[in-house]
């Protein structure tokens, strides 16, 4: 009995999901061509391979003739009726041979056509058991290190590959380590096989992490419309909910955050900003920012740009550490987000109206006219000195504000009517 080889069938059988039948067949053709290679003449050669032995039996096809003149083809009659008492000329027999040099050389070229097959026939198994699984989660267990912090997790019948670009830097982990990614992929390798690639940074890890955790989005009732990710520091998802009775904000939260807290677990703490989604960009952004308030917004549909204004002491939490606040928010509406503060905005805003209160245009000398205030409080402008537009500009915020009934808001906006006005 052929320990070594039954060991084999069994190994790849039970760890790989290889059929046994499927690893004979490899193995089979693999020794037919070292047979050939080793008799160096073109023999019909076949291999038998006992699938419970693992005992092998090399066969030639030889013709039955009177005189034989090719040995690699052809048998005497006398030597056929040694294997076969009924054998006649002009029959073929299969004759147990062992070809020359059938040792090293054999098993040699065995081993890498054996490789090349079984590599081919795990392939199979991988697509046919994985890739209808993408964008899945899969669990399995940290094998090895490859190529730097690039992970090898075991699957069970499969290995896949975790890049180390593909998990949050943040993350470590040693062999042995239960591990849980999204099976990202299914990717043909260079040599024939197969290779299963995983993922823990893809946005689509931490939707999936929702739906195990919210069967709201698995019967329908809400959906995440959008989500963005910096991998290991914050997510943003925007939801909405098809039943108006259902809150999707909440559902995905969960009582007290119980299921939030779940996936934040899962990712390491990273923080996590669940968004009622809205159609309407302007009104959607106020929903991401809150409770921040922006104070001016600016949509340029061409260059699909939003600029917005926040108040000074608003800013820094606005942008987030490294911009990645104002990067996510805009990568969540599909807009590039341009942020300002309050100061500067109104500093670039001072600069302008000096420089149009500085022309020779006419019109900034009439009466005072500006819109959406009541006459009384244009009167106590007019009172006070600022009885045209020309005047206004060149006036201070804490002047105007110093007008009685008017408060700073109001003056900003009676500075930003004169400056449009103006123009």
């Amino acid at each position: 009995m052929n320990k070594d080889l039954v060991a084999i069938f069994e190994y790849m059988e039970r760890e790989k999901g290889i059929k046994r039948e499927v690893v004979i067949g490899a193995i089979e053709l693999a020794l037919k061509a070292a047979a050939r290679k080793s008799i160096k003449e073109e023999a019909n050669v076949s291999i038998q391979i006992n699938s419970k032995s693992g005992d092998i039996e090399v066969f030639c096809e030889k013709e039955i003739v009177k005189n034989v003149l090719q040995p690699a083809k052809e048998i005497s009659l006398a030597a056929a009726q040694e294997l076969d008492p009924d054998s006649e000329i002009g029959q073929f027999l299969d004759v147990p041979v062992t070809p020359k040099n059938f040792g090293r050389i054999a098993a040699q070229t065995a081993r890498q056509i054996i490789s090349q097959k079984l590599r081919g026939a795990e392939r199979d198994v991988i697509y046919e058991e994985y890739r209808h699984r993408a964008n899945e989660i899969v669990s399995g267990v940290v094998k090895r290190f490859a190529k730097g912090a690039n992970l090898v997790v075991d699957l069970g019948k499969v290995e896949a590959l975790l890049p180390a670009r593909n998990y949050p830097k943040i993350e470590q982990y040693k062999v042995g380590d239960k591990i849980y990614a999204l099976l990202l992929e299914v990717q043909d390798l260079e040599n024939g096989g197969a290779e299963v690639i995983l993922s823990r940074s893809h946005p689509e890890f931490v939707k999936q992490l929702f739906f195990q955790e919210v069967p709201e989005l698995e019967d329908g009732t809400i959906e995440i419309v959008r989500i963005v990710r910096d991998a290991g520091y914050r997510t943003k998802l925007a939801v909405r909910s098809t039943d108006p009775r259902v809150d999707p904000v909440g559902s995905c939260v969960g009582v007290r955050g119980g299921r939030v807290k779940n996936i934040i677990r899962e990712l390491n703490n990273e923080k996590i900003d669940i968004i009622p989604f809205n159609p309407d960009p302007i009104q959607f952004l106020q929903n991401i920012l809150s409770p921040l308030e922006v104070r001016k917004i600016g949509v340029n549909e061409e260059d699909n740009v939003i600029a917005i204004v926040v108040d000074d002491e608003d800013y820094a939490a606005t942008i987030g550490k490294r911009g990645m606040n104002a990067r996510l928010t805009g990568a969540l509406l599909d807009y590039e987000l341009e942020v300002q503060r309050m100061s500067e905005y109104n500093k670039a805003l001072e600069i302008q109206r000096f420089q149009i209160a500085e022309s020779t245009n006419p019109d900034l000398d009439k009466p005072l006219e500006i819109e959406g205030f009541n006459r009384l409080i244009l009167q106590n402008l007019q009172q006070a000195g600022f009885d045209t537009l020309r005047k206004v500009l060149l006036a201070r915020i804490d002047e105007i504000a110093s007008v009685p009934g008017i408060t700073v808001d109001m003056a900003y906006k009676i500075l930003e009517d004169a400056t449009k006005r103006s123009e």
